[in-house]
């Protein structure tokens, strides 16, 4: 009987991990914003650093459990490479906020330039339009909005690349300092492409729509 439970479909759970996880990087997408409006503070930015690196490891564990349940579930909700898919990219965002949150911190970022806080926001956007949708996952009645939604997440990744390279070209024309012009281009970049992992998890939401809808 224990044998037969565990080949029983277990939809539910997946649903429960997604949502758990896309819960973690609506928070570290608020997260860095907020890191980023109180960088000046040094036990502000000790507490929004902390915040980020505790959300990258809940969502490391939910990561686990969802590859976990991958390996003892018979029937699936979708295609088990999408469902890999969609875990371990969901994890890159919050692994790249991380790393930015780390960067900043370890290069010494003295002044948070308008770029950065602009390319935070686009960021946090993303995030929680993400949340949203991976919400709506398990009714593919929500197919419409879902779409809509990784249309949004698209065009907000092409305004974050539209910024970023606006400001490196603007650093290389007047950031006097080579040392403060490689610490912001690397902050801007690595903003950017967390909103290049959030155009990736759209992109994977939007094909199990497109899939099984």
């Amino acid at each position: 009987m224990k044998f037969i439970s565990r080949l029983m479909p277990r939809e539910g759970r997946f649903f429960a991990l997604f949502n758990e996880h896309a819960g973690y990087v609506r928070d570290g997408g608020t997260a860095v914003v907020d890191l980023l409006a109180h960088f000046d503070d040094p036990i502000a930015r000790t507490k929004y650093g902390d915040l980020i690196e505790k959300l990258e490891h809940k969502a490391d564990r939910v990561t686990y459990e969802t590859v976990s349940l991958l390996h003892t579930t018979f029937v699936t909700p979708f295609d088990r490479d999408d469902i890999h898919r969609l875990i371990s990219r969901m994890d890159d965002i919050l692994d790249l906020i991380q790393d930015t949150a780390e960067s900043m911190i370890l290069y010494d970022i003295t002044d948070v330039t308008p770029p950065a806080r602009r390319l935070a926001d686009i960021l946090c956007k993303c995030c929680e339009r993400l949340h949203t949708a991976v919400l709506k996952l398990d009714a593919m009645a929500n197919a419409p909005e879902i779409l809509a939604i990784c249309h949004e997440i698209d065009e907000l990744e092409s305004d974050a690349d539209r910024i970023m390279r606006a400001a490196i070209s603007e650093l290389f024309r007047n950031e006097p300092d080579t040392r403060q012009l490689i610490k912001l281009k690397a902050v801007y970049e690595q903003l950017e492409s967390a909103t290049d992992r959030c155009q990736d998890v759209a992109n994977v939401v939007e094909s199990l729509v497109l899939e099984n809808a």
